[in-house]
C-alpha cells in the first residue's frame, strides 16, 4: 500500500498497474487485455461504499483486508489451490465513479478468473449503487 488515504486532488490514492500478464484487470488500465468498465453510483459516496461491501460478503472466501473513507481493498481465496486474489476499490465522489483493480498476486494466467468476478459484482451492484 501507498499509504495514502482518500481520494482528492492534493493527495490522491491510485490503483497499482496491471503487471504484463494476462491475470488483472482495471478500470485505469488503457490496453484492451487489462482495461475494464468502471461501476457508476448515484447515493452518496459512504452509501455507495456500504452497498458494495453488503454484496461482496455475499461472495464466497471473501475478507475486506484495508478500507477507508473511499477506498477498499479485499482478498478472494480460490477453493481448491486457495490463490489469493486482490481486489481493491477507489471511489472517486467528483465523478460518481467506482475505479477498481483486481489481479492474482502469483502466476502467469489466472484464465479469465479476476474478469469473470468484477463482470458478476458488477451484475450483483447493478441499481444498488
Amino acid at each position: 500500500m501507498d499509504g495514502k488515504k482518500g481520494w482528492n486532488m492534493t493527495n490522491p490514492r491510485t490503483l497499482p498497474t496491471c503487471p504484463d500478464k494476462p491475470n488483472c484487470v482495471s478500470t485505469q488500465a488503457t490496453d484492451e487485455g487489462h482495461a475494464i468498465a468502471p461501476f457508476q453510483y448515484k447515493k452518496s459516496c459512504a452509501e455507495a461504499k456500504e452497498a458494495l461491501k453488503a454484496v461482496l460478503t455475499t461472495l464466497p472466501r471473501t475478507k475486506l483486508v484495508d478500507e477507508d473513507e473511499s477506498y477498499l481493498h479485499y482478498e478472494f481465496t480460490s477453493l481448491l489451490l486457495r490463490f489469493v486474489d486482490d481486489v481493491e476499490f477507489l471511489f472517486d465522489e467528483p465523478t460518481k465513479t467506482v475505479h477498481f483493480r483486481s489481479a492474482s498476486r502469483t502466476g502467469y494466467s489466472d484464465l479469465g478468473v479476476n474478469r469473470k468476478r468484477m463482470e458478476q459484482v458488477r451484475t450483483l451492484v447493478g441499481g444498488k449503487l
